[in-house]
């Protein structure tokens, strides 16, 4: 005589997880069906990237290098600062759509819905992680076609800065989702996570921290993007690294567990 197995119920993980990948799949979609502000934030960094190098290359390679210009030189130089850019450029995306999501009264729907609280941050930064890393290849792409090369790294130094682009996003992204939150609508949300386009600006994505003036040198060697762009520059020319591996690992971290808490303390807030 068969006895009947009563049916497993799923645990607390796999409800976390499959709610996280169905928000994952939405923000995906949503990314697929308007890829306007994707692109246009994806257009800065390559607009920057063919400006500095057909514009300025020769001179700014000159006045680097001391001696005469070179082009390809500089390319090598700006690329590793231009591929961090491309992921501030992108989360920019993602504190908009979080700011939507807020102000559009989904998050309320889901607030009512038997999902998992989290998933709904879990799909924004993983989808962000994921357009972030697919930017950086479209970006470094462009970059080889006009003369970029890499012919000093290794594999192990090719994976390392790898990862070092993917912490970076998952750490920018999580700020990102915080200001999202923060914001009362979708143009403050991208007025306010601006900074994380402009920083690279005053970093040594373009000049060496050393050129820039007196006043201005301190504000590029204590931000996030100097040491990652250094320690990236360093794993892709086979440069000298330093001490710079060791703060771009911390910055990440810092930014990543900041935001993280932000994050989910702002969404947890019951609306008023």
């Amino acid at each position: 005589m068969s006895t009947a197995v009563a049916p497993t119920r799923p645990t607390r993980i796999s409800l976390a997880l499959r709610d996280s990948s169905t928000m994952l799949r939405r923000n995906l979609l949503h990314a697929r069906r308007y890829p306007s502000l994707t692109l246009n934030l994806l257009l800065t960094p390559i607009m920057m990237l063919l400006l500095f190098v057909y514009v300025f290359g020769d001179t700014m390679s000159a006045g680097i290098g001391g001696g005469g210009p070179d082009r390809a030189e500089y390319i090598a130089y700006i690329v590793p600062g231009l591929l961090l850019m491309t992921i501030g450029s992108t989360v920019i995306g993602t504190a908009v759509s979080v700011s939507t999501d807020m102000t559009e009264g989904i998050i309320a729907r889901f607030r009512t819905m038997a999902i998992h609280r989290g998933s709904v941050l879990v799909g924004h930064v993983v989808g962000s992680v994921l357009q972030s890393v697919m930017s950086v290849v479209l970006v470094g792409a462009v970059a080889v076609a006009i003369g970029f090369r890499s012919t000093d790294a290794s594999a192990l130094e090719w994976c390392a800065a790898f990862g070092l682009l993917v912490l970076f996003a998952l750490a920018l992204t999580w700020i990102a989702v915080g200001m999202g939150l923060v914001s009362p609508n979708a143009e403050a949300a991208s007025n306010n996570a601006m900074p994380l386009i402009l920083l690279p600006l005053i970093s040594s994505a373009f000049v060496p921290v050393d050129a820039l003036p007196g006043w201005l040198r301190p504000v590029a060697e204590y931000q996030p993007f100097t040491p990652a762009i250094e320690t990236l520059r360093g794993l892709l020319l086979g440069s000298e690294i330093g001490h710079n591996g060791w703060l771009a690992v911390a910055w990440c971290l810092g930014l990543a567990v900041l935001g993280y808490f932000w994050s989910t303390s702002t969404f947890n807030r019951e609306p008023k």
